[in-house]
């Protein structure tokens, strides 16, 4: 006689992804669509560039979870709220894939003198995320996500792509959903 699973064994399949993000403003996240565009052609890629407006750079993961945990997003808006810092520049100039998941690589921008500024803000809010007893995220490698491809793309410098960082956000992603919800967005001032 075959045994049914017991409900409650299964871990449940999380729902909600919390993100610290920043966009790029308008005329960046066009320049960006251009680009993946562009890119897609030149290295005869398949996969479709994501929408304008979902192009971001992920700065911390604060989890996966079934449904919106209410202290995680305190801790976080905690958090976001320490972060006193001035805007600043961050410019990308080549384009690459991650190698890192088998038929669906990640083709990003990524820059090199040009995000220093990015990774010192991104060190900034982990040490408000942990004054608040979140986990930071350690490893970081700034970039933006064009598309998703079967291929592996090498390095392609391109013309740099910039933008005024002049704010941050506290996402819930659906996950599956390609939906981002900002709950909570801080500008930055100096």
């Amino acid at each position: 006689m075959m045994q049914m699973g017991l409900p409650g064994f299964d871990p449940p399949t999380p729902t909600d992804r919390l993100m610290f993000l920043l966009y790029p403003n308008p005329a960046a996240a066009q320049r960006i669509a251009a680009e993946a565009r562009r890119l897609r052609d030149v290295l005869q890629l398949r996969g479709q560039p994501l929408q304008t407006d979902r192009f971001h750079v992920t700065l911390h993961h604060l989890g996966d979870y079934v449904g919106l945990p209410a202290d995680i997003v305190r801790k976080g808006e905690a958090a976001g709220e320490a972060l006193a810092t001035a805007p600043f520049e961050v410019v990308f100039d080549r384009a690459l894939s991650f190698a890192n998941r088998p038929g669906n690589n990640p083709f990003t921008l990524q820059g090199g003198e040009g995000v220093q500024a990015l990774v010192g803000f991104q060190q900034k809010l982990a040490l408000e995320m942990a004054k608040v007893g979140l986990k930071p995220d350690k490893a970081f490698v700034p970039h933006v996500t064009l598309l998703y491809d079967a291929q592996i793309a090498p390095a392609q410098t391109i013309a740099p792509i910039g933008w005024t960082v002049d704010r941050f956000v506290l996402v819930q992603s659906k996950l599956g959903q390609t939906r981002h919800i900002v709950l909570k967005s801080w500008s930055l001032v100096g």
